[in-house]
């Protein structure tokens, strides 16, 4: 599950990916070993605007009305991906089961999943963030 380089800051060390702001770096070669912890655990929400829904219809080759109703729900006036229940309690609805975990629509996932780990709701807590995901590095 790694992210969209576009959205990251050059690192002095290659492979770790870094983000102004954040204390911690980020190796996406760890998510080879990974179940998908960024993908599962506790309900949440995977929100998808217009643009990404359009993306993701088209890539699983469904008309979006149908993507809609069989893979999205509403919450507050917005969509996001169903979860379904799994070991550990949920799962991300396109998180295909194994050793890499593998997402179903990887090349066109929404942009919340594109910048994990780098969100705001971890800024300052990238120790508690390395006890759930193996790819971060430095959380000093």
């Amino acid at each position: 599950m790694t992210m969209d380089r576009r959205d990251t800051d050059e690192s002095p060390h290659p492979g770790i990916l870094r983000k102004k702001g954040f204390e911690f770096g980020f190796d996406p070669e760890a998510c080879a070993a990974c179940a998908g912890r960024c993908c599962s655990g506790d309900p949440g929400r995977i929100w998808v605007s217009e643009g990404e829904i359009a993306k993701i219809s088209r890539f699983l080759g469904i008309h979006p009305v149908d993507l809609v109703h069989t893979c999205l729900y509403r919450v507050d006036g917005r969509l996001s991906i169903r979860e379904v229940p799994a070991d550990d309690g949920f799962r991300c609805l396109f998180l295909e089961s194994g050793r890499p975990a593998r997402c179903a629509v990887y090349p066109v996932r929404p942009r919340q999943c594109r910048t994990f780990p780098f969100w705001d709701r971890y800024r300052g807590r990238g120790r508690l963030l390395a006890e759930e995901c193996p790819g971060i590095r430095n959380p000093d």
